[in-house]
């Protein structure tokens, strides 16, 4: 069979793979972990330290977010003690009687439980329990946003891998070009048709493809090592991934401007504005007066051998009310409520800077997501083109109707329609992605 036959054939298939977005070929092992989209998300998502982190802010605000933590259930207290004594006693009674005594043992010994229960404080507990149940929220929030931002990452990473390979493919077919040109020239000068120039820089050529082959396989490997990063695997491990990159067509930018609210960052934005509000209302209590209800039951028993009480017994409940009134304090609460207040407007404002800087980057990402969708279809068609311009210039190279600089023009052409059509491809993914991050969309 023809040389050029083999290589018009290769140069189709390579053509058809990129327009479809898939990489030609793929660094497999046998000992590899093949590897797919969805596996890798599971992985990340079970194995990710950060989302752990996340999970338990969770937990630990779901537990202090109860009635005893913000200080509204009542509060019970056990005490007791013993003390043994040994006294010197000297009494003397209107009588003329008395007693005088060293080295008398004494004890006195005492226990009790005491009940101590909130009846009003200006509803700072009220205003706790709501600041503990909105912290509650705003943590699972942060986790939900945890979630989208690790899936973004290992999305973009993951196709990262699935671009850099298709690089290697375009590398090596225009490689396979290289070797092509090479045998032409030499079966030529072995005809006396061609000079060793020639034939040194179609060498030339082909030695420096493969330098670059071995360069992007490199590239290759720091990616899969930035993947497995993020997997939180081992980043030696052998990988293998062959996927296509699918680009969702038809998300409007008003679409996505719309469902903004729904973003995780911005709903924790609005949790914190609403904890600001909560603290302003904790420390404007904080100048109102406190009410308790108190209930004990105490037990009380002092002994003596010597003196005028030998044994006293006493045990007796007890019930009061305790009124608590902040009547001066330098202004420290009132301090206390301004700054709170300020913080809440801080709150506010941050709020408004988080909406803007994210619909700012949804029109940038939605632009650079339509510009590549448009440009996909005309550089398929250059693909196309510069595939044929290859063949028909390597068939008249190999009929000497054109030079070894012409065939090298036409390759030239022919690796960068490929390298333009896995950038813009990539690049359309990966505006996508971030797209459906910012809209909380990505699960």
């Amino acid at each position: 069979m023809n040389p050029l036959t083999n290589l018009n054939i290769s140069i189709k298939i390579a053509c058809l793979l990129l327009l479809t977005g898939a990489p030609a070929i793929c660094s497999n092992s046998a000992d590899s972990l093949q590897i797919t989209l969805d596996e890798a998300i599971s992985i990340a998502l079970k194995n990710s330290l950060e989302i752990q982190i996340a999970k338990n802010d969770v937990e630990a605000n779901t537990l202090l977010n109860n009635y005893g933590v913000a200080g509204g259930l009542p509060t019970v207290n056990a005490n007791a003690s013993n003390t043994e004594q040994i006294q010197n006693i000297t009494q003397e009674l209107q009588t003329g009687a008395g007693t005088k005594r060293r080295g008398a043992e004494g004890n006195n010994t005492s226990a009790g439980i005491t009940a101590s229960l909130l009846l009003y404080n200006g509803k700072r507990v009220v205003a706790t329990k709501k600041r503990l149940a909105e912290l509650q929220y705003q943590s699972s929030e942060v986790l939900n946003s945890q979630i989208q931002n690790t899936i973004a990452a290992v999305m973009t990473s993951y196709y990262d891998v699935v671009r850099q390979l298709s690089y290697i493919n375009t590398v090596k077919f225009s490689i396979a070009a290289s070797q092509k040109r090479l045998e032409i020239i030499e079966v030529r000068k072995t005809a006396g048709m061609a000079n060793n120039a020639d034939l040194f820089q179609a060498q030339i050529d082909l030695n420096t493809l493969n330098q670059t082959l071995i360069t992007q396989q490199l590239a290759v490997d720091v990616a899969k090592s930035e993947l497995l990063r993020l997997l939180a695997l081992d980043p030696k491990s052998p990988v293998a991934i062959k996927d296509t990159i699918l680009v969702e067509q038809g998300l409007q930018i008003d679409n996505v401007l719309d469902k903004l609210a729904a973003n995780a960052d911005i709903k924790a934005a609005e949790n914190q504005i609403r904890i600001s509000e909560l603290i302003v209302k904790e420390t404007a209590a904080l100048r109102y007066p406190t009410v308790r209800l108190n209930l004990g039951y105490n037990y009380t028993r002092n002994q003596s051998t010597a003196g005028f009480t030998l044994l006293n017994k006493v045990t007796a409940p007890s019930a009061g009310v305790t009124l608590a009134v902040p009547i001066y304090n330098g202004g420290a609460f009132k301090r206390q409520q301004q700054a709170a207040q300020i913080n809440s407007s801080s709150a506010k404002t941050q709020k408004q800077i988080l909406v803007r800087d994210y619909s700012a980057q949804a029109v940038k990402m939605f632009q650079t997501y339509q510009s590549s969708l448009e440009q996909l279809e005309s550089q398929k068609a250059n693909y196309k083109l510069s595939q044929q311009l290859l063949d028909l210039t390597l068939q008249r190279f190999q009929l000497i109707q054109a030079t070894i600089i012409d065939v090298r023009e036409a390759q030239r052409s022919f690796e960068e329609a490929g390298y333009r059509l896995i950038n813009l491809n990539y690049a359309a993914k990966s505006s996508e992605i971030e797209l459906k991050r910012l809209t909380n969309t990505l699960m």
